[in-house]
């Protein structure tokens, strides 16, 4: 990755960045701190994976989508250099590596006054991380994912995601868990940096009230999102804790546009209400953290009358911990129509259904919940409306990777 952005001139270094790593929160944090930034007045680059709806929405300015005509050119200036180095290095540049390439590229020809950078796997080894200091380093929610290339405990895995810290340039980190902070506390020191962590108890969350707006305050201060999940307040919380340290860093961020940012920030499939006869809810939960954030988003939004009254389509990746995911919603549960993603990585349908079926009775509901297997994410999504009615509620989720085919069932 660094030969290759030698040969195109280190377009990096002729931007700056708010760098983001995680496990869970990521693009939601992204979206709201690209958002703020927007409504300061800022031009924003906007750097994410994977794409949900279209390809092109991985690199977006001031929230639009890079265009067919200009991902061409930035390809056609990426291809010669890439084809380079991998005559140098012997071994040709990853997708993701390129398309991390031409997002600097582009960034750059439209002159980005900042880019926020979503890291695609981990950290320390991500092809993002050949930046220099950015503004700010932000580590989101960590949790146990990706454990076969990351470590299989929270330390091992925020260290990686540490990576991302760089000497003296400020760091913004969600309160994580003892094991994870420790290693997040001593790298930031390590490197002399300040370490910046939001204190809930300065939260405030409202409760939610239909499914079109959630509000909350924050240190004093009212603010309402349409990014609807139980878990969205706090993304905001700590992506205003980044813009606090932006603005000490001589960033002109004003109270308005923080609350217009917010406000006005957008992540499909993230708890995202699709339709309302019946009450259909795409989200991209693929871990066992997002499923608990689900459930707890279902809570919010159902109460308790709501429990074993969702109708699930439910799709995951064979790497994923789905037991806990499955086990994380049950109480919830009406039916499960389980499907296979597209994806080499996916469960096998019949697996997935024998394991809902295995969980199902451990609970003692395998008489009351239903599971149909069904063949691709269209057909799970339209049996779990059947199964609801017009009155019912339906939740899409396991993994990011079938949203555009869910969406495109409605």
């Amino acid at each position: 990755m660094v030969d290759l952005l030698e040969r195109l001139g280190r377009p990096q270094d002729e931007l700056r960045f708010v760098h983001v790593a995680g496990t869970n929160g990521k693009g939601s944090v992204c979206a709201y701190v690209a958002s703020v930034l927007q409504a300061a007045g800022y031009k924003v680059g906007l750097f994410t994976s994977p794409f949900i709806l279209c390809f092109e929405e991985r690199i977006r300015v001031n929230g639009e989508n890079i265009t067919g005509e200009e991902l061409a050119r930035a390809v056609a200036a990426v291809r010669p250099a890439a084809e380079a180095a991998e005559a140098a290095c012997g071994d040709h540049p990853t997708e993701f590596e390129l398309m991390a390439a031409v997002a600097f590229e582009h960034f750059r020809a439209v002159g980005c006054d900042i880019v926020v950078l979503e890291v695609g796997l981990g950290g320390r080894l991500d092809a993002t991380n050949v930046i220099e200091a950015p503004e700010a380093s932000v580590i989101c929610r960590i949790g146990l994912d990706h454990t076969d290339l990351l470590g299989d405990t929270l330390g091992a895995i925020a260290g990686e995601k540490a990576g991302i810290v760089k000497a003296g340039a400020p760091v913004v980190s969600w309160p994580q868990e003892s094991e994870a902070m420790a290693v997040i506390v001593a790298v930031a020191a390590e490197r002399g940096c300040e370490l910046f962590v939001p204190d809930f108890a300065d939260l405030s969350v409202e409760p939610l009230e239909g499914a079109a707006l959630r509000r909350f305050s924050w240190k004093g201060r009212g603010f309402e999102t349409r990014l609807l999940g139980s878990y969205q307040p706090f993304n905001a919380a700590l992506a205003l804790t980044a813009v606090d340290v932006l603005r000490g860093r001589g960033w002109a961020i004003s109270a308005e546009a923080a609350f217009a940012g917010i406000a006005s920030a957008r992540w499909p499939g993230r708890f995202e209400v699709v339709d309302t006869a019946p009450l259909t809810i795409v989200d991209g939960g693929h871990n066992p953290q997002g499923a608990e954030a689900l459930a707890a988003s279902l809570a919010d939004l159902l109460g308790e009358e709501g429990r074993a009254s969702v109708d699930f389509a439910l799709g995951v990746l064979a790497d994923k911990d789905y037991p806990a995911m499955v086990r994380a919603v049950a109480p919830w549960a009406r039916s499960f129509s389980v499907y296979a993603p597209k994806s080499p990585r996916a469960l096998a349908v019949d697996e997935l259904a024998a394991c809902v079926r295995e969980i199902m009775v451990e609970e003692g509901r395998a008489d009351d919940v239903p599971v149909r297997t069904c063949g691709a994410p269209a057909d799970a999504l339209r049996a779990a409306r059947d199964a609801a009615g017009p009155e019912g509620c339906v939740v899409a989720f396991g993994t990011l990777y079938a949203i555009a085919d869910l969406m495109g069932a409605l």
